[in-house]
């Protein structure tokens, strides 16, 4: 499996039957091919409806995801405008927001919005849903594209929010983020815990019970 893949199919394992959950544009919009079709999981999207779905067959006319992607939508979804949407999200009403990165450091800051000196559209909702949102989960690969770590002591990139990070899910491990910083839970087959570290600039905890990530089928 590629490294999306990998990590679009382990963030889905983290999602509970009722959840409320918005999805972030890219590598989390393809959480949806892999939930489990017996749990119930309504999905939100921040350009303003709930019951969002993977796309099947031939793409439905205005229907598309906050990336403006196409997708699916469930039966009995809903559609509003984005006060109403991100009223859901301001006030709490949210379970969980799977969003990706740029750089998430031990104290649980995210910055996943900007590069400076790069031209960028604007930090859209993420402020709002890392804010509102129950659960925050970063969804992104472990390393950049030139090797860098973008698992930090202390993020260098403009930060999008302060303390809200709740997991980080990589092609190679899961994080749980405490107030002591960085738990190492699972590693995914194949990788070891001195790989983990050689990639991580952060220091980390290995957890008692550590796993090896599973993936749905």
């Amino acid at each position: 499996m590629e490294a999306k893949e990998i990590i679009a199919r382990r963030v889905a394992q983290e999602l509970s039957p009722g959840d409320v959950v918005n999805l972030g544009i890219g590598l989390p919009t393809m959480v949806p091919h892999f939930l489990p079709t017996d749990i119930p999981i309504t999905l939100q999207s921040e350009n303003g409806f709930l019951g969002m779905a993977p796309m099947e067959g031939e793409p439905i006319p205005g229907i598309v995801n906050a990336g403006g992607v196409p997708c699916g939508i469930q039966q009995g979804a809903a559609f509003f405008d984005s006060a109403f949407s991100f009223a859901l999200i301001r006030g709490g009403h949210v379970d969980v927001t799977v969003l990706g990165g740029l750089q998430v450091d031990a104290a649980g800051n995210l910055a996943n919005w900007m590069v400076p000196g790069k031209m960028v559209p604007g930090m859209g909702g993420a402020m709002d849903l890392v804010s509102g949102a129950k659960k925050v989960i970063v969804a992104m690969e472990h390393c950049t594209k030139d090797g860098e770590a973008r698992l930090l002591r202390r993020c260098s990139l403009p930060l999008t929010a302060r303390s809200r990070v709740s997991r980080v899910i990589t092609e190679l491990a899961v994080f749980l983020v405490s107030p002591a910083g960085f738990v190492l839970l699972e590693t995914a087959p194949g990788v070891s815990v001195e790989t983990v570290r050689e990639r991580t600039e952060a220091d980390f905890e290995v957890s008692q019970d550590i796993k090896l990530m599973s993936f749905n089928a």
